[in-house]
């Protein structure tokens, strides 16, 4: 990890900045007004290594938006390595929506942070959307899917993830969905 300067990070800088991470992810699934002091102290780091590293709420919630991100899309190349692509997507869709289970105690502050004006910018999802890409090329090439599914035809089909109730029986239902999403991409596959 770099530094904004382009400068690589000590390792201690590094641990503290994932250890603030770590702890403001839990800390404002929970309660999303969550004083910045708490999160810092629960962290074990001062004020200082704190605002050093996120000047303010808004930065810390984006790059916690970032760093998710960033964990669900590594997570595509990783499963490819060991699984066969068909059972790398699936169990990489399970991850996506753990993901957006778990930001939803985050949606609200979030939404506040990526849309105030001359706040930083909002996250990007082109590290998910790759993963999506590498995943279904995989797939398509091994003949596990039907050819010429796109990433944005993927994102349209488990659009229904961000509709259920994260406080309710949300494993089940979004697992349902997903082996549903599954077997329509399987439809028509050369491979089956």
């Amino acid at each position: 990890m770099r530094d904004e300067l382009g400068t690589p990070q000590r390792s201690d800088a590094q641990r503290n900045r994932e250890r603030i991470l770590e702890v403001a992810l839990a800390e404002l699934t929970l309660a999303a007004d969550v004083p910045l002091s708490a999160i810092a102290k629960k962290a074990g780091v001062g004020q200082g290594t704190f605002y050093r590293n996120f000047p303010n709420r808004e930065a810390l919630l984006l790059e916690i938006y970032r760093h998710e991100m960033r964990q669900v899309a590594d997570a595509a190349a990783r499963l490819l390595e060991t699984r066969t692509p068909d059972r790398a997507l699936r169990e990489w869709m399970d991850r996506l929506a753990r993901f957006a289970m778990a930001k939803a105690g985050l949606a609200d502050a979030l939404r506040q942070a990526a849309g105030g004006s001359g706040g930083p910018a909002k996250p990007g999802h082109s590290v998910v959307t790759e993963a999506v890409a590498l995943l279904l090329k995989a797939n398509e090439e091994a003949g596990a899917i039907r050819p010429g599914v796109t990433p944005e035809d993927f994102f349209l089909a488990i659009a229904g993830l961000w509709q259920i109730d994260p406080h309710g029986d949300w494993q089940s239902r979004a697992g349902r969905l997903l082996d549903l999403v599954m077997d329509g991409l399987r439809a028509g596959a050369p491979g089956r």
